[in-house]
């Protein structure tokens, strides 16, 4: 599978707080930036007024999709962040690294 067994769990199961996605970080840097993808992406449909319905006839993406992206059950695939973020008008790829690498030394 791509991205190793850690894609066999959802984004929101790999945060500290499932129940609170997407509001605690994750450790995993695959779930922390859909994690800041969901984040950015639900507030910028909240400050434009869309619904899902109105941001999938928009940006072509599919409705459940989107929701799937929000509710951390997803691992969305580039093409669907590309549109939704033409859509938007936002850039939702996180800006800061996700992640620390430690480097041994």
């Amino acid at each position: 599978m791509v991205g190793g067994r850690a894609r066999a769990r959802s984004p929101r199961q790999l945060t500290s707080d499932p129940e609170a996605w997407p509001e605690h970080p994750s450790p995993d840097p695959g779930a922390e930036a859909v994690r800041q993808i969901a984040r950015t992406l639900g507030q910028a449909l909240a400050d434009q007024g869309l619904s899902l319905r109105a941001a999938a006839a928009g940006s072509g993406v599919n409705r459940q999709a989107i929701a799937d992206l929000l509710g951390g059950r997803s691992w969305p695939d580039v093409a669907t962040i590309a549109r939704l973020n033409a859509f938007t008008g936002i850039r939702l790829w996180p800006q800061q690294p996700t992640c620390d690498r430690k480097r041994e030394q």
